[in-house]
């Protein structure tokens, strides 16, 4: 007897199972990532985070060190910018009148000869913040002589402190455009044509004092500031976008200072 004819309700499922199996891809076209190039990716993206965090932490000279973390770093010779950060929470303390950093201040008076200048700058500056350290006085008058005219200023600022005027030259210095001059013959620099040589000693560039060099100049000019002076200090009284209102207060207020003083 003949098979009877499948309804349409019946029909042969497994005919039909064939069809959609062949219909289908024989693997999904996005692969899912194997356990291990997941990893890889995490970690990618993990470290692409936490170098720039590692370098803003290494380089942050607000990250507070122990007392004996200051003593290492002040005495790391390979990294200077450790010494600068030990040197700026060493001066933090002394602002503070803390009295565990005075067996340090021989470090001090030694780093007033160190061969980075950023370090001698730094530690002028923080000499100046207790001017009853042993040494200070005649470290700074020495550091007048210093080769960089960033680290005569601020030894003649950090001298104020000590009632010594004797640095005023290099404070108003502080107040002139710096003038960059080439260290060799043949080099390309920022003012001259491209491609175009220089002779050694040439002036290839002028920087302008920041705000903060200048206002600090002002200040100590306000103290001991002399009538030669006014010159270099009328030229921040200007009503111009680049000098801000506090410093054109402040070379006014340095220039009666002054005035008040020689006709006293």
């Amino acid at each position: 007897m003949a098979s009877p004819p499948s309804s349409p309700e019946n029909g042969d499922q497994s005919e039909f199972a064939q069809q959609d199996s062949s219909e289908k891809p024989a693997s999904s076209p996005h692969h899912k990532m194997s356990p291990r190039n997941r990893a890889l990716f995490f970690l990618t993206a993990w470290l692409i985070v936490l170098m720039p965090f590692l370098f803003w932490w290494n380089t942050w000279f607000g990250r507070q060190l122990s007392g004996k973390q200051i003593g290492e770093f002040l005495n790391d010779e390979k990294h200077p910018r450790h010494i600068q950060h030990a040197l700026v929470q060493l001066g933090e303390r002394m602002g503070r009148h803390d009295a565990s950093v005075q067996p340090l201040y021989s470090e001090l008076i030694r780093l007033a000869s160190h061969p980075v200048e950023e370090v001698r700058n730094t530690d002028a500056w923080v000499m100046g913040l207790d001017t009853s350290g042993p040494g200070f006085h005649e470290t700074l008058l020495k550091m007048l002589q210093d080769p960089s005219p960033m680290v005569r200023g601020n030894a003649a600022l950090s001298l104020i402190r000590f009632a010594d005027a004797s640095g005023r030259p290099y404070i108003v210095a502080l107040l002139q455009p710096a003038r960059i001059v080439a260290p060799s013959a043949g080099i390309r620099m920022l003012s001259v044509a491209p491609g175009s040589h220089v002779a050694a000693g040439a002036e290839v560039a002028t920087v302008d004092p920041g705000d903060e060099q200048v206002w600090e100049a002002l200040r100590a000019l306000y103290l001991v500031g002399q009538p030669d002076d006014l010159p270099a200090i009328r030229p921040y009284q200007r009503e111009l976008p680049e000098i801000s209102g506090r410093l054109r207060q402040q070379a006014l207020l340095t220039e009666k200072a002054i005035r008040d003083r020689a006709a006293h």
